[in-house]
């Protein structure tokens, strides 16, 4: 029996070297541990929307102005003005009740609740932990919250009083006081500044769309989504509704001075049912000011009694005016030769 033999190929008939898995191993073992370290720790992006935490700041700013209505409503009857001067008070003791029953018992301010978000603490977030979607994270810290209330609610207390007894002690004009006007300038500087970062804040929020004051980037107190699959709790219904409204209003504003009464009055004249009323008026009042004219002038043609300042005013406004009376354009105007007699009206 004859065999037949394959010749073997170069590749397969040299043996690997004895360290090849070993040189495999540790070169793709730096790989394998990022790897893995990624599907434990992923970093996933959120995009909380910029519109949704700007009307949680407003709605909490429109509950805080509710809340305060009904409070001087109760001091209604009290002496008017005593609230005046401890407005101050008044308005940091609202905003320490809404910081108390929210943000102190780990629960959203009214607003942020109602925009379906929360506070996070981001410093807990960047050691990392199990993120599945992004939402996760413990809330804020005893610390945080506590600072949160003392800038927030003291800071804002501290500032009002501070401008309020300056601007009556005038430390801005006091020329014998220097200390006095220093600390006016001091104040006018750290008011710039602040403004100043403000600005500079909010351009950096719109961009990335964390921490919309100062009070929040300092905290590290993030607002993010509470439940992914919850939609906006403020009904577009009603904001349509109130858009709609302001249009009309506005249109309205900018057509009643275009308009003149006399002139859609007469204009609406022959459509009036009421011709007989009309008909048995008294002539002897003005048809514009419904009273019985005192320097008493005739319109002409149609000779219709008026008083001297309705018909000027009438006449001078509208070049082509009619008689409220009987429509006829009104050509000129005369004064009335003899005093009018006051008759009783005809029932």
């Amino acid at each position: 029996m004859m065999s037949i033999r394959s010749n073997p190929s170069p590749a397969a008939a040299a043996p690997p070297q004895e360290d090849a898995w070993t040189t495999s191993h540790q070169r793709l073992l730096p790989h394998w541990h990022s790897v893995s370290l990624s599907h434990q720790h992923p970093t996933l992006p959120i995009s909380i929307s910029r519109v949704n935490q700007f009307d949680a700041a407003r709605l909490d700013i429109e509950m805080s102005a509710m809340l305060k209505e009904q409070l001087v409503n109760v001091f209604s009857l009290m002496k008017p003005g005593m609230l005046f001067q401890y407005e101050a008070e008044l308005d940091a003791f609202l905003e320490f009740l809404i910081w108390r029953f929210s943000i102190w018992v780990d629960k959203p301010t009214p607003g942020i609740a109602l925009m379906n978000l929360r506070y996070r603490d981001e410093r807990a977030m960047a050691l990392g932990g199990n993120v599945r979607s992004g939402l996760e994270g413990p809330g804020l810290t005893v610390a945080q919250k506590m600072w949160y209330c003392i800038a927030a609610v003291g800071g804002q207390y501290v500032w009002a009083r501070l401008q309020s007894f300056s601007a009556f002690r005038r430390w801005g004009d006091s020329e014998q006081r220097p200390l006095a006007r220093r600390v006016w300038g001091l104040m006018q500087r750290i008011e710039g500044l602040y403004k100043t970062a403000s600005f500079g804040n909010l351009l950096i929020f719109l961009f990335t769309g964390r921490y919309r004051n100062l009070i929040e980037r300092a905290l590290r107190a993030r607002l993010v989504y509470a439940s992914p699959n919850m939609n906006r709790a403020v009904s577009f219904e009603y904001m349509n509704r109130q858009l709609v409204w302001n249009e009309f209003s506005e249109m309205l504003l900018l057509l009643l001075p275009l308009l003149n009464s006399s002139t859609v009055k007469s204009f609406l004249h022959p459509f009036s049912k009421n011709k007989s009323s009309s008909s048995k008026e008294d002539d002897s009042i003005c048809p514009i000011c419904r009273a019985s004219p005192t320097l008493t002038y005739l319109a002409l043609p149609c000779q219709h009694r008026y008083c001297y300042y309705c018909l000027r005013t009438r006449c001078a406004a509208v070049p082509s005016f009619r008689c409220s009376r009987c429509s006829e354009p009104v050509m000129a105007m005369q004064q009335h030769g003899s005093v009018v007699e006051h008759k009783p009206h005809s029932q």
